[in-house]
C-alpha cells in the first residue's frame, strides 16, 4: 500500500510514517511538507536510508501544482492529512492564514482529488477542540462550539470534507485530543517543560494549571490512523476517557526532572486569554473497533523526557516559542 503523509515534516506526521513502514503490506511512504526536513533531533532519523520512504517540501497551499502532479505520479493509496495552520491561542491575530490553508488550501486539494481511482482513502486529522470545552464526554455528533478561529476553521473544512463524503468521496475525519510525544516542536508544553527543566529556566502554568485536557501519545494516534484505513468513513474521535489537569501534568514534569513543581513552573502565570477550561472527548466508536491506548503517562512522559535529554546540546539552542509561518 502506498501512502502520502501531508503536513509530514512535523512529529506526528513522523510518528505516523514511522509507525506505517513498520507495517507489514506498506509499500512506500511520501511525506510532504512545507519546509525542509528539521534537524535530526526533530525528524529523529525517521525513514533514513529506506527506499521505502521520502521526503518533499511542497506547501500544499502555494505549491498545489506541484503536489497534485506528484499524486499523479505516485498514486498513494491512502493520502493522511495533518498540513493546517495551527496554535489556537494565536489564531486571534492573522485569523486570515488559517482560513486560508485549513479552509481554502485544502479544499482546493480535495476537490481535485474527486474522481481520481487510485485513491482508497483520504483520512484527514482534524481537532476535538471543535466541539470547544464540555461538562461530559463530546461523542461525534456533539454540536460544533469552537471558541477560536483555529477551530472554527477545522471545524468548516470538517463539514465540507463530510459533505463530499456523504457524494461519494472516500474521506475520514479523525478529532484526536491533545497529543504529544518526542520530536514535538519545544513551543510544546510537554517538550518546552523538560527542556526547561534540564537548563535551569522556568515554565508558565497559565491559570495555575486548573485547565482540563485530553492527551495521547503520538504512536497511539499513529495506530488509530492505521486502523482506519480500511474502516467505515465518518467522523472518528481519538482520546483517552478522562481529561487531566495542566497541574498534575506539570507534576509529573516536575517529578521526572527531580524539581518541585514550584521550582519548575511559574504557577502565578495569569491564564490565557480564551482559554478553554475542559476538552474531553467520547471515542467509544474507535475503540469498538478495537483500537485503545498503549502508551500510559508514565512511558510517554519518560519517552520524551529522554528524547530532550539524549537531545539536550541542540535543542537548547532551538526556537522555543511559536512563531507564525506561511
Amino acid at each position: 500500500m502506498r501512502y502520502v503523509i501531508l503536513g509530514g515534516g512535523g512529529s506526528f506526521g513522523l510518528h505516523t510514517a514511522k509507525y506505517l513502514l513498520d507495517q507489514p503490506g506498506t509499500e512506500h511512504v511520501m511525506s510532504i511538507g512545507r519546509a525542509p526536513p528539521k534537524p535530526p533531533c526533530f525528524t529523529m532519523r525517521v525513514g533514513e536510508g529506506s527506499e521505502r520512504y521520502a521526503y518533499t517540501p511542497l506547501h500544499i497551499t502555494y505549491d498545489i501544482v506541484s503536489v497534485l502532479k506528484l499524486f499523479d505520479l505516485i498514486k498513494p493509496d491512502v493520502i493522511i492529512n495533518f498540513a493546517a495552520q495551527g496554535e489556537g491561542a494565536t489564531s486571534f491575530t492573522s485569523s486570515w492564514q488559517y482560513f486560508e490553508t485549513n479552509c481554502v488550501g485544502l479544499s482546493r486539494l480535495v476537490e481535485a482529488l474527486i474522481g481520481k481511482k487510485w485513491l482508497q482513502r483520504f483520512i484527514h486529522i482534524s481537532t476535538s477542540e471543535g466541539y470547544g470545552s464540555t461538562d461530559r464526554p463530546a461523542t461525534e455528533d456533539f454540536p460544533a462550539t469552537p471558541t477560536s478561529p483555529y477551530a472554527v476553521s477545522k471545524i468548516a473544512f470538517d463539514q465540507y470534507l463530510s459533505l463530499l463524503g456523504n457524494r461519494g468521496f472516500p474521506a475520514t475525519i479523525v478529532r484526536p485530543s491533545n497529543a504529544y510525544g518526542e520530536g514535538q516542536q519545544l513551543h510544546r508544553f510537554i517538550p518546552k517543560a523538560f527542556l526547561f527543566g534540564m537548563t535551569g529556566r522556568k515554565v508558565p502554568l497559565h491559570g495555575g494549571g486548573k485547565a482540563e485536557k485530553s492527551y495521547i501519545h503520538s504512536e497511539d494516534l499513529a495506530r488509530a490512523i492505521y486502523l482506519l484505513r480500511d474502516k467505515p468513513l465518518g467522523i472518528y474521535n481519538v482520546g483517552p476517557t478522562e481529561p487531566i489537569a495542566m497541574i498534575e501534568v506539570a507534576n509529573m514534569i516536575a517529578y521526572r526532572v527531580a524539581m518541585l513543581t514550584s521550582e519548575l513552573f511559574d504557577v502565578s502565570a495569569p491564564d490565557r486569554a480564551h482559554q478553554d477550561a475542559r476538552y474531553w472527548i467520547d471515542s467509544t466508536k474507535i475503540r469498538m473497533l478495537g483500537w485503545h491506548e498503549t502508551i500510559n503517562w508514565d512511558v510517554g512522559l519518560d519517552r520524551v523526557g529522554n528524547w530532550v535529554f539524549d537531545n539536550l546540546e541542540e535543542l537548547q539552542n532551538q526556537p522555543v516559542d511559536f512563531v507564525m509561518r506561511p
